[in-house]
């Protein structure tokens, strides 16, 4: 499989980071988002793919072969990243969105095959570059009917956390994430599919939703967004599960993961701080 001809494809797009924009991120999750002007995970809503139904794949992505090549493996999943906040967003601002693919590697993993895209997405206002974005994404087969669901360890005990957060799920909330983000991807709205095609055991809550709570919480407790940014998904987090975002200490930044009380952690992430602004 040689991808190279797919390496540094991409567009640019532009969006207005607007009020109405502001408005619907804090009344989608109000008790997770800091005090921020433009609070982290904001940008996750700026110039989203948008795509005719004829160039849509089976979960609601872009087919295969449209934005990323024919990969032989259908079930996506948005696998981590990191993020690097260079100069910060403002209310209004017109952004500019370049989207590259940085990267693609195909690799064998406990469940068997595995391809991994790696996009990086640059956001800029007026030229300035204000946020610098990797996102890995995973490909992998679909589940083998009758298999059982892969088990996951109990998180592990880091002693108290410095800071904890609830984190609620519900149907409304994942669907207005969804719509937000423009994420068509049926686990996080369409149950039926969820369970039966990708093998979940219910609606699954989005990635990037665990990513913004830890980001935000991260904000609060260092009293500004961390200069950097990174996480990576470990196991799915089914909407109505209980969980709860820590922040323990690491260095000067902190740890954080996403954790289902008395179950496995779904997310972790590290945030590291520079400079105060």
């Amino acid at each position: 499989m040689d991808y190279a001809d797919w390496i540094g494809r991409g567009a640019v797009r532009r969006d207005q980071l607007s009020d109405r924009l502001i408005g619907q991120f804090r009344a989608t999750l109000p008790e997770v988002l800091c005090d921020e002007a433009v609070p982290p995970g904001l940008f996750w809503t700026l110039a989203p793919d948008a795509l005719p139904p004829g160039d849509l794949g089976r979960d609601g992505h872009a087919r295969l072969g449209v934005a990323l090549p024919a990969l032989p493996l259908p079930r996506r999943m948005w696998a981590g990243g990191e993020v690097r906040f260079v100069d910060p967003l403002r209310p209004g601002d017109m952004v500019d969105k370049d989207s590259r693919i940085e990267a693609i590697t195909p690799k064998d993993g406990a469940t068997g095959a595995l391809i991994f895209i790696a996009v990086r997405h640059e956001y800029r206002v007026e030229g300035r570059l204000c946020i610098s974005e990797r996102q890995d994404l995973v490909y992998r087969a679909d589940p083998v009917p009758g298999k059982a669901a892969p088990s996951y360890p109990v998180a592990p005990d880091l002693g108290p956390p410095v800071a904890v957060m609830m984190l609620r799920s519900d149907p409304v909330r994942l669907f207005r994430f969804s719509a937000m983000t423009f994420n068509g991807h049926r686990i996080h709205y369409d149950a039926d599919y969820a369970r039966q095609v990708e093998g979940y055991g219910g609606l699954v809550v989005h990635g990037p939703l665990q990513a913004v709570a830890m980001m935000n919480l991260a904000a609060k407790v260092l009293g500004r967004v961390p200069e950097v940014f990174s996480y990576r998904g470990l196991s799915p987090l089914i909407v109505g599960e209980a969980a709860e975002v820590q922040a323990h200490r690491d260095g000067a930044g902190l740890g954080l993961r996403v954790v289902k009380p008395g179950g496995p952690v779904t997310m972790i992430g590290q945030a590291g701080v520079g400079k105060a602004r």
